[in-house]
């Protein structure tokens, strides 16, 4: 497939552009799109064959659901019924942004959406080109992260190129993506509401609106056997670099005292600022320890930094699991294939 790179850093100005990407969606084509989270694989919601070739295109699991996007809170009673208050309530605090709604679904939305489910994963992006491509559009556009399935997300286009080049009609370069991991998203399709997915949006600003909120089981812990996945990346390792990731929970002094134990040919650090000092391994810094949002943003292109650099072995320091950083634990925990150490101080 020949692939188009399409750059919209203004949809008012580059509206062209804009319309471009929308008519690919309509004759049901597939276009890598930006928005505020990860890059999205954008293809007709609506549109069984579409969605099955974003499948294709991703090396997916066709039992994974997909979410759908939208322009408004009101768009949503085209493919939800049973719309609870609550919803409302939640996007007027929280959309357009990072936060994706579970609602059980109209039959307008095809099993081949929903991955097998009742049910539908709504979401109204924030970023102006995502949200100009949907307009133009005037679909609900299926967007899993744009990558092959199983690696780090994509946050630049460079990443979608990186992986999607000759798998898809066009890719959109919007810049970098500020928040950096996926939305939260959160289930009102059960007796109560239930966090899936941590994102930008915590469990803590949730509860102000939601008190009884419960978080799955499946946050920070494997699925269970036989479970069903009811949100994206849920079920399967995740995000994940070629070289083999553990993470270490304990304090910098801990982890750099570990490391210091780890010297040799393909072992990197991923860690924060504040570890460097004490270093004696090749590292590659994604944030602050104290700033869970420079995590999100930095996680998956260091991540990906780490396969340019031929890492073998990756030790990664363990973030908090409080806000934000219940996000970055979440991907980070599926980047390692659950491995994790906690670092006694004892020891060192």
């Amino acid at each position: 497939m020949k692939t188009k790179l399409l750059t919209i850093t203004d949809p008012e100005v580059q509206f062209k552009e804009v319309q471009e990407a929308a008519e690919i969606l309509k004759q049901g084509g597939l276009v890598a799109i930006p928005t505020e989270t990860v890059y999205g694989l954008a293809g007709n919601g609506l549109d069984p064959q579409a969605v099955k070739n974003i499948f294709l295109a991703k090396g997916r699991p066709q039992d994974n659901p997909l979410i759908i996007h939208i322009e408004s809170p009101a768009q949503a009673e085209k493919y939800a019924q049973e719309i609870p208050a609550e919803y409302y309530e939640l996007c007027r605090r929280f959309s357009p942004g990072p936060l994706t709604v579970i609602l059980k679904k109209k039959d307008c939305i095809p099993m081949e959406t929903s991955g097998g489910l009742d049910t539908v994963a709504i979401r109204i992006p924030s970023h102006p080109v995502a949200r100009a491509i949907i307009a133009a559009a005037d679909l609900p556009i299926a967007a899993p992260s744009a990558n092959l399935s199983g690696k780090p997300s994509p946050t630049s286009a460079q990443h979608c190129v990186d992986d999607l080049w000759g798998k898809v009609d066009a890719i959109v370069d919007g810049g970098d993506c500020m928040v950096g991991v996926e939305s939260t998203v959160i289930s009102l399709a059960e007796e109560k509401p239930i966090l899936l997915r941590p994102g930008a949006v915590t469990a803590e600003q949730l509860r102000e609106i939601l008190p009884e909120l419960e978080i799955h089981q499946a946050v920070t812990g494997e699925l269970e056997q036989g479970a069903k996945a009811t949100s994206p990346g849920m079920r399967y390792k995740h995000y994940s670099p070629n070289a083999k990731v553990t993470i270490l929970n304990g304090s910098t002094e801990a982890y750099t005292r570990f490391m210091a134990k780890q010297a040799q040919d393909g072992v990197y650090a991923l860690c924060f600022e504040e570890d460097t000092v004490g270093l004696t391994v090749p590292y590659i810094v994604w944030g602050s320890l104290n700033n869970e949002d420079s995590q999100a943003q930095h996680l998956f292109s260091a991540l990906r930094e780490l396969d340019k650099l031929g890492a073998k072995k990756v030790y990664a320091h363990g973030p908090s699991r409080e806000g934000v950083g219940l996000a970055v634990y979440n991907r980070l925990i599926r980047a390692a294939g659950f491995d994790e150490l906690d670092l006694s101080e004892e020891e060192f």
